[in-house]
């Protein structure tokens, strides 16, 4: 597709299906390295093998900070370091609020917010050491806008995930570090598929300024050009990606 990633080192969590694969898929075919990471195992070497040139798999749990260290270690070991991270891997839940209870709400905040900071703090860490003008993308949601019903730990810990973001930014920008969150909207990925919320498409069809299912395909696009020099100027921001569900 392009080389506009070539000589970069790429790391995709959560990327043995969905959006995850699509954005390791798209990276890899703009030239970089790409590490499939994800809990599962069998399915992280499938999709490396699938994407090709070059990309290969670590599995990994993100809301355990010693598997993450060894993981960032295995990477430098392997290609010199880290370029680019994106935080992907999360748990999307379906629990109406009154069913919401700590453990529960832990579980998603550990993984879906937890997770995020454990994998930057190790890769950002080492991105500074190597000098790399890095680029964090982490995968947010647009429920986070929208509120959406029967996801409330979720929300609350993808909105986490945008706050951190944007403190991020601050934190790196004097290192030439950019961090930017994506939010997606419904998309019609393989979790997607498997849960109830694929009975949703027609009502956010319904709200979206264009019409259509939302594909892994279309986060990977923005994802690729946030993790490009085209957008080297660009950081603390949110780029909404659902059709103008949300428009703000």
């Amino acid at each position: 597709m392009s080389e506009r990633l070539s000589g970069r080192t790429a790391l995709v969590t959560g990327a043995a299906q969905g959006i995850g694969k699509a954005i390791a898929t798209r990276l890899a075919a703009d030239g970089a390295t790409v590490v499939v990471s994800d809990m599962n195992a069998d399915g992280a070497t499938a999709a490396a093998k699938a994407i090709g040139n070059g990309a290969f798999a670590i599995a990994a749990d993100i809301s355990d900070a010693d598997a993450v260290a060894s993981l960032v270690k295995e990477i430098e070991d392997k290609t010199g370091g880290l370029d680019i991270l994106v935080n992907n891997a999360s748990i999307v839940p379906f629990v109406a609020w009154d069913d919401v209870d700590l453990d529960h709400w832990r579980k998603i905040i550990d993984v879906n917010l937890t997770g995020t900071f454990i994998v930057t703090r190790a890769v950002t860490d080492q991105m500074r050491a190597k000098q790399k003008a890095g680029r964090v993308i982490s995968i947010a949601s647009n429920t986070f806008f929208a509120g959406t019903p029967n996801m409330a730990a979720y929300v609350a810990a993808k909105g986490g995930v945008i706050g951190f973001t944007r403190a991020l930014a601050t934190e790196l920008g004097k290192y030439g570090i950019t961090a930017n969150a994506v939010t997606p909207g419904l998309i019609e990925s393989d979790g997607v598929k498997d849960s109830p919320h694929n009975n949703a498409f027609e009502f956010v069809e319904m709200l979206q300024a264009m019409k259509g299912k939302g594909q892994p395909e279309h986060i990977a696009d923005v994802v690729s050009f946030l993790a490009s020099d085209d957008a080297r100027w660009i950081t603390g921001q949110t780029i909404n990606v659902d059709a103008g569900m949300v428009r703000y």
